[in-house]
């Protein structure tokens, strides 16, 4: 096998992406799609789902929420059913919760962010690790957040749950080294899209600053002095489930610019 060779996940990989049908789970499940991989993607916005599957045909797309016990069982018997196995989980499913100082957070709020962020990924480890064991090439990419690794101000319930989905990631690959499945957490940073864009205004607006000066106090503070992209995140995922990350595991990986 050539070095080449060694950069591009092996074909036919099964691969489940959670919350594919946009953002940074599409972002992956397309590259893992031009790998020649067979794609499972589930999500919550049907509108999403029809439309990732009409460019995607190939994949199957499921209508689950990582928040439903019943619903991620029921995924993972379409993955079964449609599959006969796993090859490849990526814990994707997510949201921002709310941008509010502690005192102003409601229970509910904090209740919704852990049971998405959190809760949904270790439903979907249950039920994916029975499956990887018997995998030749078993991989789980957990998707954290650089607020998997610093504080960040009026987000407190999502970095809460990046900080502990690092823990996951580490915790698991000691775990399942044994089984020769390899997990890593990737900890994406500012991604351009409509999620940032909303998580600005958010903390602009509680701030009482400029939406434009917020956007440019965030970029001063990447090395690069851009944010990253949906693919430069999906780029990695590839690489980590490529012969060349094969002694890759246990790992925290920030795709970010260099956030500080």
């Amino acid at each position: 096998m050539t070095f080449q060779d060694r950069l591009n996940p092996p074909r036919g990989l099964r691969v489940l992406v959670t919350a594919g049908a946009s953002g940074i789970g599409a972002a992956i499940a397309s590259a893992f799609t031009e790998t020649g991989a067979e794609v499972h993607v589930c999500d919550i916005d049907d509108a999403a789902l029809a439309a990732f599957q009409k460019t995607n045909p190939s994949c199957q797309a499921t209508h689950a929420d990582v928040a439903d016990e019943t619903q991620v069982a029921a995924l993972f018997e379409v993955q079964r059913a449609r599959f006969n196995g796993l090859d490849v989980l990526i814990n994707c499913a997510g949201i921002a919760g709310p941008t509010a100082g502690v005192e102003r957070i409601t229970e509910q709020e904090w209740v919704r962010t852990i049971e998405v962020n959190l809760n949904g990924q270790y439903r979907c480890l249950h039920h994916a690790v029975p499956m990887l064991r018997t995998s030749k090439s078993a991989n789980i990419i957990c998707i954290s957040s650089i607020a998997g690794r610093m504080g960040i101000p009026w987000r407190t319930p999502y970095v809460a749950t990046k900080w502990a989905i690092v823990g996951i990631a580490k915790s698991l690959a000691i775990e399942l080294g044994p089984d020769n499945i390899r997990v890593n957490a990737v900890l994406p940073g500012i991604v351009e899209g409509p999620r940032m864009d909303g998580v600005i205004s958010a903390r602009a607006k509680l701030e009482g600053v400029d939406e434009k000066a917020m956007r440019e106090e965030y970029l001063k503070s990447i090395s690069l002095g851009r944010m990253v992209t949906a693919d430069d995140v999906a780029l990695m995922c590839l690489f980590l489930c490529s012969p060349a990350g094969r002694n890759v595991t246990g790992q925290a990986i920030s795709v970010d610019g260099n956030y500080f």
